[in-house]
């Protein structure tokens, strides 16, 4: 990390391991020469707006009370409300959550919507609780939350282990807080309950569509185009299933049971029945079994990281034989890795453009939300279609005219809509 860098961090993160939030602010840096005069105001972007960080105390179902840690980050707030997901998992910190909260805030100026970045989330497994205690999680921190989100202050959404029952168990509570249903605090909830078609493949689906723009630009058929996924969760599994569909061949998949590989193919709805009968993506009929570090030398033409942050690094980003990378999940590839792929030619579709089809859907979801009207499931992926599609070619436009990296391009634009809305607002009092 830089000195400069250094100077700018908040005291409560550690200078010596600052976490994902140092990815953020290298990511800063390197696009503040492309700003001009806005560059006046970068540092709005290098210090969160707020910081919430909450006990979460439950009854476990032993009798025992257990307390959890919980977090909120809204990170900018300059073009709308704040908007991100809430995730649940063990390794939950609050660089981790800021560093999520700023990808948002890029995120949603990328496709031009009418937000700023949030994200929360819980530090614990929810793999060793039960649903009435996920249940109770989930409630008791929705009312410590409750402070600072709202329909027209924060509106979160499904993450890492969350899902739309965790989104409707949400709703239900602030609109208890409130006294009235309040369906548009939370987006990804069921469709019966204010939920939008479309929004549960919606990540996935805008990976494709991403990835398949770049495809053309590159040159390479879509029809037999090898496709390797790591993470095969929601965004994976989508993402997998929609290239499948629509003729590329999946050749490896990964998650966190394992690896395997079929270079005829794998069938990503077998591999989902596979691993929702067994409990494991291993062992599927007709595929090998990798080591974990075996995946990334498979060779194919795409390859998405759909899992989590930093799998991308300095140690195998030079075994990487795919010419393009698509990412589904946020913040995979370290900075350095990205020096190494783009001396190496590949071309990154990067998690700020890629898996913005997600908060795209719940913007539509919020809407419809408002206006109490909601439209059709093929409606709602034309206009994702649209929307993504039309964010690629103008952004890769900006990267041919500058001569930088498509992640670089999408930063200058990002970054130019987030400070102009703060320029023109100026600061108040």
């Amino acid at each position: 990390m830089t000195e400069q860098t250094k100077h700018h961090l908040p005291s409560y993160l550690d200078p010596n391991n600052v976490g994902p939030y140092e990815i953020f602010l290298e990511q800063i840096d390197r696009v503040t020469p492309y700003l001009g005069k806005l560059a006046y105001w970068i540092e709005t972007l290098k210090r969160p707006k707020r910081i919430l960080v909450v006990d979460v105390p439950i009854h476990l179902d032993d009798g025992s009370v257990a307390h959890f840690e919980g977090y909120r980050v809204q990170h900018n707030t300059s073009r709308g409300p704040a908007k991100g997901g809430i995730r649940y998992h063990q390794d939950v910190n609050l660089s981790e959550v800021m560093a999520l909260s700023a990808w948002m805030t890029i995120k949603n100026a990328a496709v031009n919507l009418p937000y700023g970045g949030g994200k929360g989330g819980i530090r614990i497994d929810p793999r060793q609780y039960s649903t009435g205690e996920l249940e109770r999680l989930t409630r008791r921190y929705t009312t410590e939350i409750g402070l600072i989100i709202g329909p027209e202050k924060d509106i979160p959404a499904p993450d890492v282990n969350t899902n739309p029952q965790i989104m409707a168990w949400m709703m239900d509570t602030y609109s208890m807080n409130e006294g009235r249903t309040a369906t548009g605090v939370v987006t990804g909830k069921p469709v019966q309950l204010g939920g939008s078609l479309g929004r549960s493949d919606a990540t996935g689906r805008g990976v494709f569509v991403t990835g398949a723009e770049a495809l053309k630009k590159l040159g390479i058929s879509l029809e037999g185009a090898r496709v390797a996924v790591q993470g095969f969760g929601n965004v994976g599994n989508a993402a997998a299933r929609i290239f499948h569909d629509h003729g590329a061949k999946i050749v490896a998949i990964q998650d966190v049971t394992g690896t395997v590989y079929g270079a005829a193919g794998i069938d990503p709805y077998k591999a989902m029945e596979h691993l929702k009968t067994t409990g494991k993506i291993t062992g599927l009929e007709g595929t090998d079994e990798l080591s974990r570090d075996e995946f990334w030398t498979v060779d194919c033409d795409v390859l998405i990281p759909a899992a989590l942050e930093k799998q991308i690094t300095e140690a195998n980003a030079h075994l990487i034989k795919a010419k393009l990378i698509v990412e589904g999940a946020n913040g995979p590839t370290v900075p350095v890795a990205d020096d190494i792929l783009a001396e190496r030619g590949v071309t990154v579709v990067p998690d700020v453009l890629a898996n913005a089809g997600g908060v795209t859907v719940s913007y539509f979801e919020w809407v419809q939300d408002f206006s109490s009207f909601f439209w059709t499931e093929e409606e709602i992926n034309s206009r994702l279609d649209r929307i993504m599609s039309e964010a690629f070619l103008s952004l890769w436009d900006v990267k041919e005219r500058h001569g930088v990296t498509l992640r670089t391009a999408v930063y200058i634009v990002s970054c130019t809509r987030v400070l102009e809305a703060r320029a023109l607002r100026g600061l108040y009092p």
